[in-house]
C-alpha cells in the first residue's frame, strides 16, 4: 500500500449523501442510476454493485461520497460523486451513517 500525504488527502471533499432514487440502466447488471441528495443540491451517480443489491435496498441509505471528484461519463450518463464502499471478494459494501445527521455534513 503507497503512502498519500496528508495534503492529498485534504483534497477530497467526503460528504453524507442520502440515495433518493434507483433507476436501472438498459442493457446494465452491474451498475445502476442513482440520484443523491447533498442537503443543498441533488446529483446523478452511476453506482456498482448492482448485481448484488435490489435498488429498493439501497434507496434512503446515508452514505459517504467524494464530492469533489471530477465527473465521468459511464454508459452516456455523467456521474458527479462516489460512493464510498468496503470491497470483500468483489462485493461492494457501501459505507453508510446510522446516526441522524444533516445531509452534506463534511467527513474529516
Amino acid at each position: 500500500m503507497s503512502s498519500v500525504s496528508y495534503d492529498d488527502f485534504a483534497k477530497l471533499d467526503l460528504r453524507v449523501a442520502k440515495i433518493i432514487s434507483i433507476e436501472k440502466i438498459p442493457k446494465k447488471t452491474r451498475i445502476v442510476k442513482g440520484l443523491i441528495d447533498l442537503g443543498n443540491e441533488k446529483r446523478d451517480v452511476i453506482i456498482g454493485g448492482a448485481e448484488f443489491y435490489k435498488p429498493e435496498e439501497l434507496v434512503d441509505k446515508l452514505v459517504i461520497v467524494i464530492a469533489n471528484l471530477e465527473p465521468k461519463k459511464l454508459s452516456g450518463i455523467e456521474s458527479n460523486a462516489m460512493l464510498l464502499a468496503a470491497d470483500v471478494d468483489n462485493k461492494p459494501y457501501w459505507l453508510t451513517v446510522t446516526e441522524d445527521i444533516p445531509l452534506g455534513s463534511k467527513i474529516k
